[in-house]
C-alpha cells in the first residue's frame, strides 16, 4: 500500500539520518573533548578520554535495554547514562572557553552533542516500545492534543488508566463516553440530578475511579448475591459433612465400648467357671479322703460332678452372651458403613450442585452481557435520535410521537398493539388519552417511512 511504502521510506530516512548525525556528533565531540583534555593536562590519555565518555553512555544505555528485555530493569543505569550525557554536553560547551564569556561558541559546541544524545534517546525509546509490545506490556498514553485542550479531564483519565491498568487509550475513551451517556440518561430520568437515583443505579458513577464499565458496575450487586449464596451453600455442605463425621466417630466409639464390655464379661464368666471347677475338685478329694465307705464316696463324687457341670453350663452361657455382643457390634459396623456411604452420596450430590450452579452462573453472565449490549445499543440509538430531533428543532409533540415510534420498533417489533397505552403514558408522563393520540400519530409516522438513525458498528 502507498502508506506502507511511505512509512518504510520515512523509517529508512530516519535511520540513515540518525546514523549520520550520530557519526558527526561523535566526531565533533571527540575533537572537542580531546583538545579539552590536552588543556587540562591529560596528555596522551586525551586521545582515549572522549571515547571512554561516549562509549560509557552507549554501554550504560545498552545494559539498561538488556535488563529491561530480561524483565529486571535497573533505573540507576539510565540515570548514570544521563549524567554522562550532561557531562559530555558540558565538556563540549566548555571547550570553547568560559561558558558566559562566549555564548555563541558555547552553543555551537553543545548543539552537536545534544543532537547525538537526542538520536540515542530516540533509538532507546523505540527499542523499549518494541520490547514491551513483544512482551505483551504495550501501553498507550493520553495524546498531547488532549492535554492541551482539556488538561484536568486528561489528568483524571491518565490517573484512572495508571491506577486501574487500562492499557488502551481507546478503551479509556470508550469507558468515559459510556459513563457520560449513562449519567445523561440518569439526569433525564431523575429531573436533572443523578444523585437522586437509587444507590444501585448510581454504581457506574460511584465506581468510576476503579475503571469499571457501566455493565460491570451494574452487575456488582448480582455478583455479590451470587457469591454470598455460594458461600452459604459451601458452609451448609461443610456443616453437614462435620455432622456425618461426628456421628460416625460416635458410632465407632460406642462399638469399641460394647466390644470391651463383652470381652470383660466373658472373661469374668470364664474365671468364675474355672474357680467353681477347682473348688469342686478340691472338695471331692477332701470327701474321698475322709470317707471310708464306698457309697458315701460315690455320693460326694456325684455332687462334685454336678457342681462342675453347673459351672460348665454357666461358662457356656457366658460364651453365648459374648457371641451376641459380637453380632451387635457387627450390626453397628454395618450401620456406620451405611452412614459413610450416604455421606459419599451427599458429597457427590453437592459436587453436582456446584457444577450446576457454575453452569447457571455462566449462562446468567452471558445473558447479562447480551442484555447490557442491547441496552447500550438502544441507548446509543435513542441518543442519536434525540440529537437529530434537537438539530431539527421539533416541537415537544413531534418529539413524543417519534419516541413512541421508536418504542414500537424496539419493544413491539413494529406492532403498535404490542406497546400498551399505559407503557406509553408512563414513558411520556401523559394521560391515557394523550398516549392513545401519540400512538396513532406514531403509526402514521411509521407508515410514512420514519426510521430512527441507527449507529454504525
Amino acid at each position: 500500500m502507498p502508506s506502507d511504502r511511505l512509512m518504510l521510506g520515512v523509517a529508512i530516512l530516519a535511520a540513515v539520518g540518525g546514523a549520520a548525525l550520530a557519526g558527526i556528533g561523535f566526531s565533533g565531540s571527540y575533537s572537542a573533548l580531546r583538545d579539552l583534555g590536552f588543556r587540562h593536562g591529560f596528555r596522551d590519555f586525551s586521545y582515549a578520554f572522549p571515547i571512554g565518555v561516549d562509549a560509557g553512555i552507549v554501554a550504560l544505555l545498552a545494559m539498561d535495554l538488556h535488563l529491561i528485555r530480561k524483565g529486571a530493569p535497573a533505573p540507576w543505569l539510565r540515570l548514570l547514562a544521563h549524567g554522562f550525557t550532561a557531562a559530555t554536553i558540558y565538556f563540549n560547551a566548555a571547550s570553547a572557553g568560559p561558558l558566559l564569556a562566549n555564548p555563541t561558541g558555547t552553543a555551537m559546541h553543545a548543539v552537536i552533542p545534544i543532537m547525538f544524545v537526542a538520536v540515542v534517546e530516540a533509538g532507546r525509546r523505540l527499542v523499549i516500545r518494541i520490547t514491551r509490545i513483544e512482551a505483551g506490556h504495550g501501553r498507550d498514553g493520553v495524546p498531547l492534543h488532549r492535554w492541551v485542550l482539556a488538561p484536568w479531564p486528561s489528568f483524571r483519565m491518565y490517573r484512572r488508566m495508571r491506577l486501574n491498568g487500562i492499557a488502551s487509550y481507546e478503551r479509556a475513551v470508550e469507558l468515559e463516553r459510556e459513563r457520560l451517556v449513562y449519567r445523561v440518561m440518569l439526569e433525564r430520568e431523575h429531573g436533572g440530578d443523578w444523585h437522586k437515583a437509587p444507590a444501585e443505579q448510581r454504581l457506574p458513577l460511584t465506581m468510576e475511579r476503579f475503571g469499571l464499565s457501566v455493565d460491570e458496575a451494574l452487575a456488582l450487586p448480582a455478583e455479590a448475591e451470587e457469591a454470598a449464596r455460594l458461600r452459604a451453600e459451601r458452609r451448609q455442605a461443610f456443616e453437614a459433612e462435620v455432622t456425618v463425621r461426628a456421628a460416625a466417630r460416635a458410632a465407632e466409639l460406642e462399638i469399641a465400648k460394647l466390644r470391651t464390655a463383652g470381652r470383660v464379661q466373658a472373661a469374668g464368666y470364664e474365671v468364675g467357671a474355672e474357680t467353681a471347677t477347682a473348688k469342686a475338685h478340691a472338695h471331692a478329694r477332701t470327701v474321698a479322703a475322709g470317707r471310708e465307705a464306698e457309697a458315701t464316696e460315690r455320693l460326694d463324687q456325684a455332687e462334685a460332678v454336678m457342681a462342675a457341670a453347673a459351672a460348665e453350663q454357666e461358662a457356656a452361657e457366658a460364651r453365648q452372651r459374648a457371641a451376641e455382643t459380637d453380632r451387635t457390634a457387627a450390626e453397628m459396623e454395618q450401620a456406620v458403613a451405611e452412614i459413610r456411604q450416604r455421606a459419599a452420596e451427599a458429597d457427590r450430590d453437592a459436587a453436582d450442585a456446584a457444577r450446576t450452579a457454575a453452569d447457571q452462573k455462566y449462562a446468567a453472565e452471558t445473558a447479562r452481557r447480551a442484555a447490557a449490549e442491547a441496552r447500550a445499543h438502544a441507548a446509543e440509538t435513542e441518543l442519536r435520535a434525540v440529537e437529530a430531533e434537537d438539530a431539527a428543532k421539533l416541537t415537544p409533540a413531534a418529539r413524543a410521537t417519534r419516541k413512541v415510534a421508536r418504542m414500537i420498533l424496539a419493544d413491539g417489533a413494529g406492532n403498535p398493539e404490542a406497546v400498551t397505552l399505559q407503557t406509553i403514558a408512563d414513558a411520556l408522563d401523559v394521560s391515557l388519552a394523550t398516549a392513545s393520540q401519540r400512538r396513532s400519530d406514531a403509526v402514521d409516522l411509521l407508515a410514512d417511512g420514519y426510521r430512527p438513525t441507527v449507529p454504525t458498528r
